[in-house]
């Protein structure tokens, strides 16, 4: 049950924006237009992102990757699994997250990512680790990342003992951010008005 005291509606990729954007990665123009939802032409590793994800879950388009490593990241899911883009929602404070895990088992829940260069514990920090709180109601015991290069499978995962500070505290900093610029906001779902 959320509380009638959400002022802020966040999802995980908009708190990894601003963490780039405290890290010098991206500019405040580039935050605000992520904010406001302007629309981005779709990256071609996006594209191959969601590409891959529909290759190991629904078994669309295997043919264009690689099978030794399709069969590797499906051995790193739950058996059975349960369902596919579970919705999931915490309430932080004032704070509501909210966003979709690609896949749970009995008592795990599994998000799968590619990227062009994985370093080891990358994930410790993720913004989607909120969703381990949120589904423990569920019976969600931890969180497991199976990340791909497309050369090697790797696997990180995180229970319901995981530290948040590092979250917790950056969620804050954000909303922060958003009243500061609340003038230059113009999709106020954000502010929990949609």
């Amino acid at each position: 049950m959320i509380s009638t005291t959400v002022k802020y509606k966040l999802y995980p990729s908009l708190l990894g924006c601003f963490d780039r954007f405290e890290r010098g990665y991206i500019d405040e123009q580039a935050l605000l237009d992520r904010i406001n939802r302007v629309p981005m032409p779709q990256t071609e590793a996006q594209f191959r992102g969601v590409s891959f994800e529909d290759a190991v879950i629904k078994g669309i388009g295997e043919e264009t990757f690689d099978p030794e490593i399709l069969s590797k990241v499906r051995s790193f899911l739950p058996r059975p699994m349960l369902k596919t883009q579970v919705y999931c929602e915490y309430q932080l404070n004032d704070s509501l997250i909210y966003g979709y895990v690609d896949v749970i088992g009995k008592m795990l829940a599994v998000d799968i990512k590619t990227t062009s260069n994985y370093r080891p514990g990358c994930f410790a920090k993720s913004h989607q680790n909120f969703y381990l709180p949120a589904l423990r109601a569920k019976g969600i015991r931890s969180l497991r990342y199976v990340i791909t290069d497309f050369n090697d499978v790797y696997v990180e995962e995180y229970d319901q003992l995981t530290d948040f500070t590092y979250q917790e505290e950056q969620a804050a900093r954000f909303c922060t951010f958003l009243e500061t610029y609340r003038d230059r906001i113009t999709d106020l779902r954000v502010f929990a008005r949609i």
